[in-house]
């Protein structure tokens, strides 16, 4: 299986324990005399097949995010953390660069000036550029994704 498929079935299984984790919850109280609207027993093992599933689908993932390296030389493991810091980066320039785009109003001149202590258009070339190195990041780790197989066994 290839790790893009494996990261696909890792979202569907999380998706189905959360179905499945619902069910439970609707059939976990009934009105004394009512049958519930499932047998919660069937559910359980249903949700702990799903749970085993899960652990195994991250470990094999993780596993393999490890040993994969990218055409840079980066581990997948060390892509998608850099990957994670620029959307922070990004996210934290952008934030920076709303902040100081706000009108300051003053009715006077006696209020108090504000005045920005950061420069804006240097800020946003920052946040472009980390926007765009992470998307540059992304594109290359979901490449390696849909090429590289799933390694299952230690």
């Amino acid at each position: 299986m290839k790790l893009g498929e494996a990261l696909a079935r890792r979202s569907d299984v999380q998706t189905r324990i959360a179905q499945v984790r619902d069910r439970l919850a609707a059939t976990a109280l009934v009105q004394e005399g009512d049958e519930p609207p499932e047998p919660s027993e069937a559910l359980l093992r249903e949700l702990d097949a799903l749970l085993d599933e899960l652990r195994d689908l991250v470990v094999a993932v993780n596993r393999t995010n490890a040993a994969t390296q990218l055409p840079s030389g980066a581990t997948l493991t060390e892509a998608l953390a850099h990957r994670d810091v620029l959307g922070m980066r990004h996210g934290t320039l952008n934030a920076i660069v709303a902040a100081t785009a706000q009108a300051q109003a003053r009715y006077s001149r006696s209020e108090i000036r504000i005045v920005r202590t950061v420069d804006v258009a240097a800020l946003r070339r920052a946040a472009d550029e980390a926007a765009k190195e992470r998307r540059e990041l992304d594109a290359e780790i979901q490449q390696v994704n849909w090429t590289v197989e799933v390694m299952e066994d230690g």
